[in-house]
């Protein structure tokens, strides 16, 4: 509809069905409108975990970005990180690259030249190389496995070379680019003999955050505890082949643990981040029948609880606006905040069909909220002045609600749990307190 955002409410969307969600709300079906509030989520190589910052979550790793300039000039704010300083190497395609494919030849010959140029000048030799390439080798249908097969034949000194694919193309396939690059990272592990006091959490590619799981495991038992991003080294990395088995805290990752389990023989466990203690505590427990363990989750389940009635009490009325860019899932956070008694007036996020689930039951306690989709030209003509929320979450809802507060909760470090709900509920609480 012209000069008018595309929303729907949640009860439209519901009575629908999942088979039938309007084509607005998903993005694979018409123009991407790239707003500010979309660039982190849109585009796999923009701020944030994009495929390249995650192909560079292992170790003493280094990247090579195969692409015409235009792809590759986003990379420059990643790459003026301090962590990213020497790791971030470029070899640009030309017209006839583009027509010709003749760049091919030449990446083999560019791999060569950064391992050598790392272990001379700078005394820092890569243990793994990965070839960032874009749409442009897609629909040029190139073999990677072939090219980086021929990288590690012309290094010939043990270097991995890995294929890492910013396709945006593939982003509603069965493989989208963060559920590969996942794989591509959790291929370079090799068999090793099974600790069975040693377990992985996989699923992000930033640490979660030191609480409450970690802290069951230890009493449990458990003596390594391995993430990716917390490991120094890349034989510190190559350990975690030796889990008894894997927690998989994202759903992206869920084909690497498959990968997992098949060629390493690393069985594994799905834990949920979500809002509502209740649920949560359901989900503890399910893991402690799983694994044989026992959890006392009744200190971090009040302390959650808490929180959360603390922030009733305080602001009984309060009503929310949701976005994406959030250490969240805008629809699941917007059914655990319905549930604890609030409003949410507004979610801004794309909706993929596995998240059906959420809206079906946010439309029995919150049947007006409406759903925007962030990816919609229509977005274009957001009116925010039809919004009743008091407050927003996520940093995409602060571009669409720019006078009302807003609680960003994007760090790189990922909230979980108990421990989870519990700083978001106090963040909230604050960020009210600090306006009132």
């Amino acid at each position: 509809m012209a000069g008018k955002a595309v929303r729907y409410t949640v009860s439209e969307i519901a009575k629908l069905g999942k088979d039938n969600i309007p084509p607005e709300l998903l993005s694979g079906h018409g123009l991407v409108y790239s707003s500010p509030a979309t660039l982190a989520y849109n585009s796999p190589g923009a701020e944030g975990f994009g495929v390249k910052r995650a192909g560079l979550a292992v170790p003493e790793s280094v990247m090579l970005i195969v692409s015409p300039g235009c792809c590759g000039r986003n990379t420059s704010i990643v790459s003026s990180m301090p962590q990213y300083k020497d790791r971030f190497f470029y070899l640009m395609m030309d017209e006839t690259d583009l027509v010709t494919g003749r760049h091919l030849k030449r990446i083999p010959e560019a791999v060569c030249e950064v391992v050598s140029f790392l272990d001379g000048q700078k005394g820092r030799k890569p243990k793994v190389v990965m070839i960032c390439i874009t749409c442009v080798d897609a629909l040029l249908g190139t073999d990677m496995e072939r090219v980086c097969m021929a990288c590690e034949n012309a290094l010939g000194d043990g270097t991995r070379v890995r294929p890492c694919y910013m396709y945006a193309l593939t982003r509603e396939g069965r493989r989208p680019p963060m559920v590969h690059v996942r794989q591509t990272l959790y291929s370079l592990l090799e068999p090793l003999e099974k600790d069975p006091k040693s377990v992985n959490i996989i699923g992000n590619f930033a640490p979660l955050e030191d609480g409450e799981l970690q802290r069951y495991l230890t009493k449990a038992g458990v003596k390594h505890i391995r993430q990716i991003a917390t490991g120094s080294t890349y034989e510190e990395f190559l350990r975690m082949a030796s889990a008894n088995f894997n927690i998989v805290t994202n759903p992206e990752a869920r084909a690497s643990a498959h990968d997992m389990s098949q060629r390493l023989g690393i069985p594994y466990i799905e834990l949920t981040r979500i809002h509502d203690v209740e649920r949560t505590s359901l989900m503890y427990r399910s893991l402690a029948n799983a694994v044989g363990i026992e959890i006392d989750t009744s200190a971090e389940e009040a302390e959650a609880m808490a929180a959360v009635n603390s922030l009733k009490e305080q602001f009984p009325d309060l009503t929310f606006n949701i976005g994406e860019c959030i250490n969240a899932d805008p629809f699941e956070l917007a059914l655990s905040l319905s549930r604890y008694g609030f409003k949410v007036d507004e979610i801004y996020a794309t909706l993929a069909p596995e998240k059906f689930k959420y809206v079906a039951k946010l439309s029995e306690l919150s049947p007006d909220t409406k759903v925007f989709c962030n990816m919609d030209p229509t977005m274009l003509y957001y009116d925010v002045s039809a919004s009743r929320a008091h407050i927003s979450l996520g940093k995409d809802a602060a571009y669409y609600c720019p006078d009302i507060p807003n609680v960003a909760w994007n760090s790189d470090i990922q909230p979980f749990g108990f421990q989870g709900i519990r700083d978001l509920m106090n963040k909230i609480t604050k960020t009210m307190k600090e306006v009132r």
